[in-house]
């Protein structure tokens, strides 16, 4: 079951960026940075191997890999920033989250939080929910809109160039 749910959602994938290209790219990864766990894993490497094809350019699909972290990231800050402080509040005992933790972690977000944001776009599944603690803890939105870019931007590069050198060597022999 679990193989074809990951199927599926592979073959969505490719679909949509065969369908769109860097539109594509946009979208999906707009989606997986709006705390959709989406796999940019599988998102970017095949964008780089349209890159292999001729079909797309390498610096394209980062960009445009990175803009999606964006918009998506803008998405799930909103949401945090809007909502999600309270609802922790009042429920976070529910989860084993207690109040005391709450101001450990807005302190440490507080003073490391673009450094957090930066070098949390660089990890997987990190990357997925980073920015939810940024609007939850109320980090200034530039800031974090930067950090994102900065930071989501070589991520889509090394896995948009390891689907680029793959895709150019699909056909040759090992």
């Amino acid at each position: 079951m679990i193989d074809q749910i990951i199927t599926a959602v592979g073959s969505w994938i490719v679909a949509v960026i065969s369908a769109a290209g860097y539109l594509g790219v946009v979208f999906l990864m707009t989606v997986e940075s709006a705390c959709i766990p989406l796999p940019s894993e599988v998102i970017m490497p095949f964008a780089g191997y349209l890159v292999s094809l001729g079909k797309a350019n390498l610096l394209g699909v980062a960009t445009a890999g990175a803009i999606g972290c964006n918009i998506g990231s803008t998405i799930a800050y909103y949401v945090a920033a809007l909502g999600g402080r309270p609802v922790l509040e009042a429920y976070g005992k529910y989860i084993l989250i207690t109040h005391k933790e709450l101001e450990r972690t807005d302190r440490f977000f507080t003073r490391y939080g673009s450094a957090t944001v930066f070098f949390g776009r660089l990890l997987p599944v990190v990357r997925t929910f980073i920015a939810f603690p940024a609007g939850f803890f109320f980090m200034h939105t530039a800031t974090s809109q930067i950090y994102t870019f900065l930071g989501s931007w070589p991520w889509c590069l090394a896995l948009a160039y390891v689907g680029y050198v793959l895709g150019a060597r699909w056909d040759s022999d090992p």
